[in-house]
């Protein structure tokens, strides 16, 4: 399933990146390795690997320096932020400089493969990606856009993840907690009023009225549900 895919890390810490490296060759990628932001930017360009795991915090240039310089010399692959702090998702998304997924700090090596997985399938299959409707909408998870009447509505990652995770669990009530996990992740030190942010956005871009919204409802002292 790997064979053929490379893949570059771009870390500065040099244990981290020998046991990224080390796991990611014995599951059969093809892997380069950098430590800085300088490097990292000629890397991508001059090799242009499937897909790129960047450090949010680097020497020489930071990671969404080096995620925006690339996307403006035309790299369209996928790249996913390494990132320390939950906090810093919330940049990620504010700043919207191209980044694809994200991983937070410390990772299971299961689980940075798992989420590698996933996006290798898309790559291999990415005329049969995954489309959700609803309404007269399309969803797009892995390009993270909507579709209205052909308009196109770019979410953040964030955005796209919470409505991925609705629409994959159509009519049923989620807990907040439930959904922080599946978004943030399993070391999110994020609160609810963020979540509650994010589901305030979303409505903006999916709802007909977001102050009265008939998709995306709340259940009072649970959590949400999604209405297809």
């Amino acid at each position: 399933m790997a064979k053929g895919i490379k893949i570059l890390i771009v870390e500065d810490d040099e244990n981290l990146r020998f046991l990224v490296v080390h796991r990611l060759k014995a599951e059969g990628y093809d892997v380069t390795e950098v430590g800085d932001g300088e490097t990292a930017v000629q890397s991508i360009l001059a090799g242009k690997p499937d897909i790129v795991l960047l450090d949010w915090m680097l020497p020489g240039k930071q990671g969404d320096a080096v995620c925006d310089e690339v996307r403006k010399e035309g790299f369209e692959n996928l790249i996913i932020m390494m990132t320390a702090k939950a906090q810093d998702i919330d940049k990620i998304d504010a700043y919207n400089f191209g980044v694809s997924d994200y991983v937070t700090k410390p990772f299971n090596m299961d689980v940075l493969v798992a989420l590698l997985e996933s996006k290798v399938k898309f790559l291999m299959n990415a005329d049969r990606s995954e489309i959700h409707r609803f309404g007269d909408m399309e969803h797009h998870p892995n390009i993270h856009s909507l579709f209205n009447d052909g308009k196109k509505i770019e979410l953040t990652i964030l955005e796209n993840r919470i409505l991925l995770y609705f629409l994959r669990n159509p009519g049923k009530v989620i807990n907040r907690e439930d959904l922080m996990m599946e978004v943030w992740g399993y070391n999110a030190d994020v609160n609810t009023r963020t979540l509650d942010m994010h589901i305030v956005r979303l409505r903006k871009k999916i709802e007909s009225n977001p102050d009265n919204p008939q998709l995306l409802q709340t259940v009072r002292g649970i959590g949400y549900r999604f209405n297809i």
